[in-house]
């Protein structure tokens, strides 16, 4: 019997030449491989096929870990078995790798557990087996195939995981719904000490901040405010504290309540951190989308999708209506209009639109987006390519949209704002059957 036995340095064929190692059961293979000599004993190197180049290890590595069978196999096994005419069987660890190996070169493969066990002791004396090729080459080659694979299979890029990007997205948003409770306890309870606060300073991060520097109303001096607030908020502040209809503090009361403004102070902060991030992470992952939405809106889009190559496989319909599902399954259901955008609809060039145009804004955006999107995701680029061009193109066909002469009724027959453009008012049939019947 022969065994096939892949390694990173290349293929090599083995004979077995004790009789034994075949009847034995699974657990007395390893008693066969347990030095040099033993091994040398029961098995013989037949042929072995070097790897000659990094790429070529790769192709090989990426077929066998898809289970095919690779050209520089598939020319081993023809010469040394097809073509020397061998009737004995061969020996495999890949159960489907032996399936492709039988019905495309017809020899006949053996697999069992028998064999993954000769193939992992053939592995253990590989160096008293095989003359030529040292340990420390082994592992050199083993690393360099190692590194090589794991970039092929994986793709990977630090700058190209996704998975954060979900995470950040989802984060933010979860930020932005604890900040505004946070923001609106904060003003329901300072307001019942100083309720005209809220109107002057409306800002929550700049609500929280006067919050902590005023404390008790006119118990403090006003100088801090000025550090980031306008000189005239400051004295409309200061004339507002002295005519405040909210009713006095405890000191226990405040201490709770500047404790919360802190608390949201750190929240926005920790928010505005988060939001650099996410745009720094997007402009690396999807430069070409987040030049045309934004890195919020793409992030929204990449995290709905699940991930990069998901949005990319979308197409622009699908993306023209993503976050947009449960309005457009019931419209299916009840046979009403499907909404005409979903995301996409808080985009910069849909909300520049007239009211009228937005459906068709939508459509062209989402059409440039799947290109977009199928660029950042196929190919390694750092800065946006195909965006630049789409972001023009958009922007002129908002600008012909938005210029474009409302067609207005006078007389009874539809007149555009330039001379010469005239069109009859529709012929109404049922007007002229009444018209007759009444002559």
């Amino acid at each position: 019997m022969l065994v096939l036995l892949e390694t990173p340095a290349g293929y090599g064929l083995f004979k077995i030449t004790d009789s034994r190692l075949l009847e034995c059961s699974v657990e007395d293979v390893p008693s066969f491989f347990r030095d040099g000599d033993s091994a040398r004993s029961s098995v013989k190197l037949s042929a072995f096929s070097k790897f000659k180049t990094t790429e070529n290890a790769l192709e090989e590595a990426t077929a066998l870990s898809e289970s095919r069978l690779g050209k520089q196999l598939k020319k081993l096994l023809n010469k040394k078995v097809v073509g020397a005419k061998v009737v004995e069987p061969l020996a495999v660890c890949d159960k489907v790798l032996a399936v492709e190996i039988q019905k495309k070169l017809k020899i006949d493969v053996v697999y069992n557990p028998s064999t993954v066990e000769i193939a992992r002791g053939l592995k253990s004396q590989f160096f008293e087996l095989v003359a030529g090729i040292t340990e420390s080459d082994c592992k050199s080659m083993a690393l360099s195939l190692s590194h090589s694979l794991a970039r092929f299979k994986l793709k990977f890029s630090p700058d190209k995981v996704d998975v954060m990007v979900v995470q950040a997205i989802g984060l933010l948003d979860d930020l932005d719904r604890e900040a505004n409770n946070f923001g609106m306890r904060l003003k329901e309870w300072y307001g019942w000490h100083f309720p005209e606060l809220a109107h002057i300073v409306p800002d929550m991060a700049l609500y929280s901040r006067a919050v902590r520097h005023i404390g008790i109303r006119g118990s403090t001096s006003f100088d801090d405010l000025e550090s980031f607030l306008p000189k005239d908020v400051v004295d409309e502040i200061k004339k507002a504290c002295e005519i405040s209809m909210g009713s006095e503090l405890l000191s226990d009361d405040l201490e709770a309540i500047v404790e919360l403004a802190e608390r949201l102070e750190e929240m926005l902060g920790y928010r505005a951190t988060l939001e650099e991030y996410l745009r720094v992470r997007m402009r690396a992952l999807a430069p070409n989308l987040t030049y045309m939405v934004g890195e919020v809106i793409g992030a929204r889009l990449l995290s709905h999708s699940g991930s990069l190559i998901n949005l990319a496989k979308q197409p622009a319909s699908t993306v023209q209506i993503l976050g947009a599902e449960k309005a457009l399954f019931r419209a299916l259901k009840t046979n009403a209009p499907t909404p005409k955008y979903g995301i996409i609809y808080h985009a910069g060039f849909v909300g520049q639109a007239q009211p009228k145009h937005k459906g068709r804004i939508s459509r062209i955006l989402a059409a440039k987006l799947a290109l977009c999107v199928r660029v950042d995701a196929l190919k390694d680029s750092q800065e946006p390519t195909v965006a630049i061009e789409n972001k023009r193109y958009l922007e002129q066909k908002l600008l012909e949209l938005s210029s474009k002469p409302d067609i207005t009724s006078v007389g009874g027959i539809k007149r555009s704002d330039r001379p010469g453009q005239l069109q009859k008012p529709k012929w109404n049939a049922s007007k002229r059957f009444k018209a007759s019947n009444a002559e």
